[in-house]
């Protein structure tokens, strides 16, 4: 077992300090296969003193399969790619300076995005591997990144300007742990963005274990945040049209289960089923729909405050934390 020790006073401004200044947060390097060992000593900012060691043995691209958790350069349908950049972008557009934390940050390719001259990243992944990798591609740009868990930061009060958690809160079986602890570590003055699939637009995806209506995401944030405002995350027609396809298929692929076994099966074998599945749809379908050659990009998604059942995305601004 490995651990990291983590110091993290509270950003400027912030009256919140409950917890103790420094404490441990148990990493398993069991769960990453060892080979290459980073140690990082401290974050660049001085914000935070970090000793951590991270372990990986494959590169980067290798470490994270396509099961339909999280999304791939190169696997992943562009256009849903551009959907996760362009929420990315809206949340770039409303930041001002100061310290950001990413949770769910991946392999960093979007989170390296937040950093500037006046603003320190740090990314936050539950996978020890992934971590290291955002670390390893990122680390020279700015970006750092640490193996947590969302519902259980271990990260100080107040500690960030800015908090991101971009489509993580639908994998919580109780959100509620997770839009806590980002209340928490949130400064007084300091905003999140939550961004998560609106219910009645998503696909079926056993890894999406909580889906929100409007309704819902506002009810739930507004236990945890003093303002809250929801907006949608659509597409222009183009994209449209190439969702309403990808949909399409994978209706005609659950019309094969139509007494719905599937979710009779073990959670274990039902993950393995989609997986499986998607793999084969996206290798058997068109190259429109895999890859990178459909032509849609971020340019093509905007906000909006008219959500319908065919808005794409749910995205929320949240500002005076109340953890």
């Amino acid at each position: 077992m490995l651990w990291a020790w983590i110091s993290l006073p509270p950003a400027s401004g912030s009256s919140r300090s409950r917890h103790p200044s420094r404490w441990t947060v148990p990493i398993p390097l069991s769960a990453a296969r060892s080979a290459i060992l980073r140690r990082v000593s401290s974050l660049a900012t001085g914000v935070f003193t970090t000793r951590l060691h991270y372990a990986a043995v494959v590169g980067p691209r290798r470490i994270v399969k396509l099961t339909g958790e999280r999304p791939i350069e190169g696997e992943t349908p562009d256009s849903l790619l551009a959907l996760h950049a362009a929420g990315y972008r809206e949340v770039r557009a409303r930041l001002g300076p100061g310290r950001l934390l990413d949770v769910g940050c991946g392999l960093g390719d979007e989170s390296v995005g937040f950093t500037s001259s006046d603003r320190s990243v740090v990314g936050v992944d539950y996978d020890p591997a992934t971590a290291a990798a955002a670390v390893r591609a990122h680390g020279r740009s700015g970006l750092e990144a640490v193996c947590g868990d969302g519902s259980r930061l271990g990260l100080r009060d107040g500690a960030f300007d800015a908090v991101c958690s971009s489509h993580l809160i639908e994998h919580f079986v109780d959100p509620e742990l997770h839009v806590r602890e980002v209340s928490r570590v949130l400064a007084d003055d300091g905003t999140a963005f939550f961004l998560t699939p609106n219910a009645p637009a998503d696909f079926e995806n056993p890894y999406h274990v909580y889906l929100f209506t409007p309704e819902d995401l506002r009810a739930t944030l507004r236990r945890h945040f003093g303002s809250v405002e929801v907006l949608g995350l659509d597409a222009n027609e183009t994209a449209k049209a190439d969702f309403e396809q990808r949909r399409a298929m994978a209706d005609r692929l659950l019309r094969l289960d139509p007494l719905g076994l599937r979710h009779r099966l073990p959670r274990q074998a039902f993950v393995w089923l989609h997986a499986t599945g998607r793999r084969l749809a996206y290798r058997y379908t068109s190259t429109s729909q895999t890859g990178g050659s459909s032509g849609i990009t971020e340019a093509d998604f905007a906000t909006t405050d008219s959500i319908d059942e065919t808005t794409l995305v749910l995205f929320a601004v949240c500002r005076q934390p109340l953890d």
